[in-house]
């Protein structure tokens, strides 16, 4: 009987990170409704999300329900950009 590897895959998700009112910062995942975390620092919320999405992956697995894909060409990310409006 053969020995089934299973070999990770790697996925890209946008992962939103807010400041929170009371510190740390609130992490939000877009692709996957509900899924969301916290950490005191941005490395912990960072590695929080990481979990986060793990786990809700590994629950829509058990369910055999698809992971949520979208798809994003190699090489683009999110960006946030401040431009000062001269007023009108």
């Amino acid at each position: 009987m053969k020995k089934q590897i299973h070999k990770e895959k790697l996925r890209s998700f946008t992962v939103l990170f807010q400041p929170a009112e009371e510190g740390g910062y609130n992490v939000f995942v877009p692709e996957l409704p509900g899924c969301m975390t916290q950490g005191e620092t941005l490395d912990e919320a960072r590695h929080m999300a990481e979990d986060a999405i793990r786990s809700y992956c590994a629950s829509l697995a058990k369910d055999d329900l698809p992971i949520p894909h979208t798809e994003t060409p190699i090489g683009q990310f999110v960006g946030v950009i401040d431009v000062r409006l001269n007023p009108t």
